[in-house]
Formats: structure tokens, sequence, C-alpha cells
């Protein structure tokens, strides 16, 4: 049994052209009068991909079987860029160190974890971001960014350490920028590939799910 996580992305010029995002699951239930209540089964939302539509030549189709074969199928987990939702800016815009709020300082802690949070005048909701980019993230405390050296990364988990020497202070306003991948896995132990439909335009379907703790 394995629950590996290879930190290597899936080839980002075949996740460009993949489709798919999250989805959630939510039971609703008819009532007598006619209304219905509604219950969310899950606390977040778990993202899944065809990335087949990524497929554009004979050497995309032998990258994927490639990179399949290194991650044995469904076995270890990789990283995966989200075509349009993958940084703390909207699309478009640059990576700031004020993008997200990610904590408020106590004058002791020191560990923050990286997030997104989504919201609208009706709600929102807050993202755990467990795949930064590296080289990507940027921190401020106040809306005044740290030096590089003040703070530490882990890609791996999403969690910044920021130094002793420049803790935040009870009642500051922490703050991220970066960009991130998504833990994903093959959602399929076999990729079927027919060159003649290929070359005919049809495209086999490579299946992606978000792992979750």
């Amino acid at each position: 049994m394995s629950n590996g996580f290879h930190e290597v992305r899936f080839p980002l010029r075949l996740s460009l052209g993949a489709s798919g995002g999250p989805g959630r699951r939510t039971d609703i239930v008819a009532l007598s009068n006619g209304g219905e209540t509604r219950n969310a089964r899950w606390a977040d939302a778990r993202r899944r991909y065809d990335a087949g539509t990524g497929l554009r030549g004979l050497d995309d189709l032998y990258q994927l079987t490639a990179f399949f074969e290194a991650r044995r199928g469904q076995l270890y987990g990789f990283r995966f860029r989200d075509p349009v939702d993958h940084a703390s800016a909207p699309p478009g815009q640059p990576v700031t160190a004020i993008d997200q709020q990610i904590g408020t300082g106590d004058g002791v802690q020191t560990v923050f974890e990286l997030t997104k949070t989504y919201s609208d005048a009706g709600g929102a909701t807050v993202r755990r971001i467990e795949k930064p980019g590296e080289g990507s993230v940027v921190l401020a405390v106040n809306g005044l960014a740290l030096d590089p050296g003040d703070y530490a990364v882990d890609h791996a988990t999403g969690l910044v350490t920021i130094a002793p020497g420049a803790v935040p202070v009870p009642g500051a306003i922490v703050t991220a920028g970066y960009e991130f991948d998504i833990p994903v896995r093959f959602d399929t132990d076999r990729i079927e590939v027919s060159l003649a439909a290929f070359k005919a335009g049809s495209v086999p379907t490579v299946p992606l799910v978000e792992i979750k703790p």
C-alpha cells in the first residue's frame, strides 16, 4: 500500500489544454410541501480534470505515457497546474505579497499555512494551498513586504515559517502571494491509445483527481 507523492509536475503544455475544475457533493432532500433542504457532504471542493484534451501530437502521447509509467498509474501522486486557477492573483495580474490574508500575528506564532479565499457578497470559502510553486512565494506583514531571508517556505506542504526577528506583532495582518500546483493522481490504471483514432481527431480520456489528506 502506498500514499506516496512525487514532487514533479505534470507536463505544463498538456496541463494548459486540460479540461475540468472543482466539484462538490450536495445532498438535496425534496420535502412533501414542495420545498427542499440541502446539505454539503464535503467541506471542500475536490477537483477533477481530463488531461487528454491537452494532447496535440505523437510527442504529447509519448510524453504522457512516460509520465504515467513513472507514476505507476494511480500509485503515486504528482503536481498539476490548473490552467485557470494557479495563483494568488486573478488571471493576467501579477502576484503580489498582499494578495491573500493568511493569518493574524499574536507575537508568538511563526508558522502559517498558505491559503486562498474565494469570496463575494454572498459568502466565502478558504482553500488550503499545499503545493506552492518553487520560488514564487512572497510575504508581507501589515502591507510591508518581508525580506526573503526573513522566512522559509516548505514547498511540499505549503507552510511558511517566519524568522524569530520578524515575528508578526499582535494584530498584524500577514499576507502572501504565490503560484501553486494541485496534488493529483491518475484516476485510472489504464490509458488506451489508438493511433488511427488519434490521427482522426479522437483523443484518449486521461482522468486526474485531486488528492485530499
